[in-house]
């Protein structure tokens, strides 16, 4: 329901700059909510505009697209494209993406159902564990009357709740899964393992066993014994499979590392394998999943690249055709990682004052030490490999790294990290290319 502004508003509470690729992405994600209300057959014919992003790394690409998919609660699955082959080849084969996709969207619509039970199956574990309660109380928690009974069932309840009864221990019935078979199948085709050993595990009989534990783990376990019978997994199942083919985000990472370099002579049979592969997929087709068949007509990829040593017309013309959004991401600046380390949510400075203060020490960021901090990231960058934000955090774990340390064994710190006591830390290392190069 968020427009594209609101959407650009929330991916920069986490991310610094870039507001071409968080636009691009904000009319794609905004796209697919207005297609929901086109009336058919025009919506079947509505297919997602997939984007292909351009930029050096630790820039932001895949936080974008993870950041997008928490906003959208959709399924989504981050993939580098050298870590598949073509078919007939030793390897994963890129229908596997949407196979570990599809088990993600059922674990994600699972955890949601589950939520909206759990206060239903709540009562009934406590209901449960009473049952239990009284019966190992024997006699004398119900000897009488029903009168009594219920009187004994209230005060334990009373102390359930209370949690007076947490360290007792109590013995439950628990469910045994099977136990793994293994199925030997031939290189390339470890999907069909996969599924194999689903189907057989689902076969087998569900065994229980006693088990001894206290009381607080014992209601934890009745209270997920309890949920999983108030799903219906068929039901959950066909959500799933349609939130997954109407919602998933796939993100295709390091997709110019396939790409066909212009001064490559021969065949790269590797490469164009991987491209023939992946087009049919991205085109839209349908998968064969243990859950039913998916169709990837309307789910949005997102590929990325830094392109050095190749360009975007270096991919077959087919698969560019599939990317007709290109974005390119700028490089980061001195302001910009001020910016990452001092401005976002969940910001570099906040997460170790929050660390830090668990174990009594009280950091102060001035603004001339976290000028400084950026100062030298940039300028390792710079001299060795250029690796974005992500030159940061190592800067900030060698800043801290003795304070880190001897946190916890001595009185409470108040400590003022401003640019003489980054200097005093790291300015060696950051003139050192040397060091530099191994240290930071």
């Amino acid at each position: 329901m968020m427009t594209p502004k609101e959407i650009v508003h929330e991916l920069s509470k986490y991310i610094v700059g870039q507001e071409r690729a968080k636009r691009a992405v904000a009319v794609a994600l905004r796209n697919r909510w207005r297609r929901q209300r086109v009336a058919e057959p025009m919506r079947n014919e509505i297919s997602p505009k997939n984007i292909l992003m351009i930029g050096p790394t630790g820039v932001g690409k895949t936080e974008i697209a993870r950041r997008l998919a928490r906003l959208a609660d959709a399924p989504f699955i981050k993939v580098e494209a050298t870590k598949f082959t073509e078919v007939g080849y030793v390897g994963r084969d890129v229908d596997g993406i949407i196979r570990d996709l599809t088990e993600i969207a059922v674990k994600q619509t699972r955890e949601a159902a589950l939520r909206g039970v759990r206060a239903a199956a709540h009562d009934a574990a406590e209901e449960r564990l009473l049952d239990l309660l009284l019966a190992v109380g024997g006699e004398a928690a119900g000897r009488d009357l029903a009168d009594a009974q219920s009187a004994t069932r209230q005060r334990l309840r009373k102390l359930l709740r209370e949690g007076q009864l947490d360290g007792r221990e109590i013995e439950i019935d628990v469910a045994q899964p099977a136990p793994p078979m293994e199925v030997l199948t031939p290189p390339g085709m470890q999907e069909l393992s996969q599924q194999l050993q689903g189907m057989f595990q689902s076969l087998g009989p569900t065994r229980r066993r006693p088990r001894k534990t206290r009381v607080a783990e014992a209601l934890r376990i009745l209270t997920d014994d309890e949920a999983g019978k108030l799903l219906n997994e068929d039901e959950l199942r066909a959500r799933a499979l349609e939130a997954v083919q109407s919602n998933g985000i796939v993100f295709l990472d390091e997709i110019d590392k396939i790409a066909n370099r212009s001064e490559t002579q021969g065949a790269d049979v590797s490469r164009q394998g991987v491209q023939r592969d992946l087009l049919p997929l991205v085109e839209g087709t349908a998968v064969t999943t243990r859950y039913g068949m998916v169709h990837t007509d309307h789910m949005l990829f997102i590929a990325s690249g830094a392109f050095h040593f190749a360009k975007p017309s270096d991919l077959m013309p087919e698969l560019q055709g599939r990317f007709p959004i290109r974005v390119e991401l700028d490089s980061l600046g001195p302001l910009d990682f001020e910016r990452i380390l001092t401005q976002t949510d969940a910001c570099l400075t906040r997460q170790y004052q929050a660390l830090l203060a668990t174990d009594e020490v009280e950091l102060e960021f001035t603004p001339d030490g976290v000028t400084r901090l950026a100062q030298i990231a940039c300028t390792v960058n710079e001299r060795t490999e250029n690796i974005g934000a992500r030159r940061l955090h190592t800067i900030m774990e060698k800043l801290l790294e003795d304070v880190a340390f001897d946190a916890g064994t001595r009185s409470a710190l108040h400590l003022v990290i401003d640019a003489a006591y980054v200097d005093a830390r790291l300015r060696d290392l950051s003139v050192d290319d040397d060091l530099s190069r191994y240290v930071l």
